[in-house]
């Protein structure tokens, strides 16, 4: 797939944040710990799985200290209907001991400290860098992988090639949103299996060869 033209990378942002301002995430969460929490079991798991499972639990835990209280085996019966929660409820209790004695429970705004947390990727990091502390991250998931090379926006083999050309080539204005947009643009729009050409807002800036534009 042959880059976009920098010439349409502005107008396809435009274009996103006209129909959609200010987007948000669609995780449900309190502060930056319940955010991190989130975000870490929704791995291989849908937000709305997550939100169902955490909707309880959320009421009763919002800091690390809360969470050791609460223990592992209370925090299985919460998680129990996401997938692989054994492990993330493993993950999870381990966190907040860390966070509790490395970091005074609270959650730190850096990439680096947030990934030596057990259960926490690069694109873990980067959401809760976005939409906690407001930094113009790009956590580059199976929709923004799909998007950025189906569009020809970002092109690259890795989740991490697609972010940095994301850094790169994602004009300064519309960082801080842009992967929110990316995001929902793959759930909704520019769907794995079958494309919404049709009512795609950007569909005469993509490269895509194969649009579906039959509406």
């Amino acid at each position: 797939m042959p880059l976009m033209k920098k010439a349409e990378i502005e107008p396809f942002f435009a274009r996103l944040q006209a129909a959609n301002p200010e987007p948000e995430g669609e995780l449900n969460y309190v502060n930056p710990y319940t955010l991190l929490v989130a975000v870490a079991l929704s791995a291989q798991a849908t937000d709305v799985s997550v939100n169902k499972a955490t909707e309880a639990l959320f009421k009763k835990v919002t800091t690390p200290q809360q969470m050791l209280d609460l223990g592992e085996a209370r925090l299985k019966d919460h998680i129990k209907t996401i997938g692989l929660f054994n492990s993330k409820a493993k993950n999870v209790i381990a966190m907040a001991k860390i966070l509790i004695d490395d970091y005074g429970g609270e959650v730190p705004p850096v990439r680096e400290e947030l990934e030596k947390l057990p259960g926490v990727g690069r694109k873990t990091a980067n959401v809760v860098l976005n939409m906690a502390f407001g930094q113009p991250t790009m956590a580059v998931d199976t929709h923004i992988f799909r998007v950025g090379n189906r569009t020809g926006l970002a092109t690259g083999k890795t989740p991490l090639a697609v972010e940095k050309k994301l850094e790169k080539r994602v004009p300064e204005p519309y960082r801080l949103h842009a992967h929110h947009w990316l995001i929902l643009h793959g759930r909704y729009v520019c769907k794995a299996r079958k494309p919404d050409c049709a009512s795609c807002l950007v569909s005469d800036l993509c490269g895509y060869k194969a649009k579906n534009l039959a509406a």
